[in-house]
């Protein structure tokens, strides 16, 4: 399990909580929705990627920090993605930007 923070351009109304798998989401004042909360681990993680590219959301950034219940692990093996290295990862995330839109 670990816990992820994923940052979109836009706001995401928090009633689809549910559809993103019980994350939280909350609004910095920039425009930006952040959903937030433990995965269970790479396979639904690249689900809630799929589900967000489906919704045309554009990804700002993927934060993987680690699970508060793993001991084993610290903040130093935290992983960031930003927007240009998704690209890389999930290219399928941009795919709007691709396509001319």
């Amino acid at each position: 399990m670990q816990q992820v923070e994923i940052r979109v351009k836009g706001q995401i109304d928090r009633d689809w909580s549910d559809w993103f798998d019980g994350l939280t989401i909350t609004y910095p004042p920039r425009g930006e929705s952040i959903l937030t909360g433990p995965v269970r681990d790479q396979a639904a993680l690249r689900g809630l990627l799929n589900r967000m590219a489906d919704l045309g959301l554009e990804l700002i950034s993927l934060t993987s920090i680690p699970w508060a219940g793993d001991a084993r692990k610290n903040h130093q093996d935290e992983e960031v993605i930003d927007k240009r290295e998704a690209n890389n990862h999930y290219p399928y995330i941009n795919n709007k930007e691709r396509r001319g839109k």
